[in-house]
């Protein structure tokens, strides 16, 4: 049975994973936002995080004057395939730095083999 849990509670784990990504790195991450989203956009209801725009790794000379990126944490996914909080805990941590990750120009391969798949 899926967790239920309020949209604030979720916001304050995915403020709780942040949290946890060390100082260093946290003052690399430029121009992102990070926002949490009910659910997926349509076809894709098993995505748990979605990250949108140009890694850092991709940024050229002529990086300028655009929109922030965007990473998205989507609550109902992860309440689905979560059975306790503490599993709702560990998800939302794998999933903002999974997403940070793609910030950073890590590809869903090097992630998997890292073991944040």
């Amino acid at each position: 049975m899926p967790v239920e849990m309020s949209r604030e509670r979720f916001e304050e784990l995915v403020g709780e994973a942040l949290d946890e990504v060390p100082p260093e790195l946290l003052k690399l991450m430029s121009n992102v936002v990070i926002l949490v989203e009910d659910d997926t956009p349509a076809g894709e209801p098993e995505l748990l995080g979605l990250y949108e725009g140009h890694a850092l790794t991709s940024r050229g000379w002529d990086y300028a004057g655009v929109l922030p990126d965007r990473i998205l944490i989507y609550r109902n996914p992860i309440l689905r395939i979560c059975e306790t909080e503490a599993d709702v805990v560990d998800e939302v941590a794998i999933t903002v730095v999974h997403e940070i990750a793609h910030h950073f120009g890590i590809d869903d391969e090097r992630l998997h083999d890292l073991g944040w798949g």
